[in-house]
């Protein structure tokens, strides 16, 4: 018989646990899956779940982006990997929405146990993996500095919230030295924003064309440094996806390398949590050894075929 974990965050999503769960393992025994179910206790719970379980058939997450990431994480250190799958509950859920799912989280594990099996490009920082974006600087710490609470009281608002408040903030600048394949660049810039995604902070097609196997993620450097810029930027976002948008430095690369060449205080910003290196100093690659369980129906969309 096939075996499933799921792994759900209590504190994520405003679905009625109490019902959900259990007809989440009724649909897994439909498909004939013998299924354990673990809440995590504490940030970081889920990297130790996934870093020390037996070889299960699929391990689901059940949570926002960052749980996500902590699954993805955890499968890292494995000599083993094991298939993944994400059902979405969390405040913004690009994820999700990327990859096809709706809001009816029954729905949405029908349509992954219906879908297919994918090996992806999964990107790293400094050997740790990203689901789908890292970043730093104006607007990049809102996702983790936000206050749960109100994430679970406003949704996607209490980002808003947040995010206007951010906005009358001074922008400060980095002075960074950074690598795209060979060419070395030197700059201030008010943020940078790494994706493997075409969904970001909510905002579908931020990029056209983008393929979750083709070999590379996008960058995004922005030198922009007056709010009435800001403005303009917010309106290019509405016409036009964002490698087109004037004050940005757009790349497509496999390999990109950034060094702040002052000392950074806040941490970066990785999958809507923050990141516990503040080496100032990072290298993204992408890591191929990863297969997720997903719906069809963005397929064609967000992979080449490969002959």
């Amino acid at each position: 018989m096939k075996t499933c974990l799921v792994i759900y965050n209590p504190n994520s999503g405003k679905y009625n646990k109490k019902e959900t769960l259990p007809e989440i393992k009724n649909v897994l025994e439909e498909y004939k899956y013998q299924t354990d179910i673990i809440e995590t206790e504490y940030k970081g719970h889920a990297i130790e779940i996934v870093k020390a379980c037996k070889n299960y058939t699929l391990v689901i997450s059940i949570g926002g982006d960052g749980t996500f990431n902590e699954v993805m994480t955890g499968n890292f250190h494995r000599k083993d990997r094991l298939v993944l799958c994400h059902l979405p509950s969390g405040t913004t859920n690009d994820i999700g929405a990327m990859w096809g799912y709706g809001k009816n989280i029954i729905n949405n594990l029908k349509l992954a146990l219906n879908g297919e099996i994918k090996r992806i490009d999964m990107c790293t920082i400094n050997g740790r993996p990203f689901v789908y974006s890292a970043g730093f600087g104006k607007f990049m710490t809102i996702p983790y500095e936000t206050p749960r609470k109100l994430k679970k009281r406003l949704g996607r608002l209490a980002y808003i919230k947040e995010g206007i408040k951010d906005f009358f903030r001074k922008i400060k600048l980095y002075d960074i030295t950074y690598t795209v394949g060979k060419e070395e660049y030197r700059g201030l810039f008010s943020f940078a924003l790494i994706t493997n995604a075409n969904r970001v902070a909510g905002i579908n097609n931020f990029y056209k064309d983008i393929k979750l196997n083709d070999n590379r993620f996008e960058i995004l450097m922005c030198n922009i440094t007056h709010l009435r810029d800001i403005v303009k930027t917010l309106y290019f976002f509405a016409k036009y996806d964002a490698s087109k948008i004037p004050g940005f430095y757009y790349y497509k690369t496999d390999n990109f390398k950034f060094k702040f060449n002052i000392p950074i205080k806040n941490p970066l910003c990785v999958d809507g949590e923050s990141l516990d290196d503040l080496s100032g100093e990072y290298e993204i690659k992408i890591d191929h050894d990863v297969h997720v369980l997903m719906p069809s129906k963005n397929i064609k969309k967000l992979f080449i075929e490969k002959k």
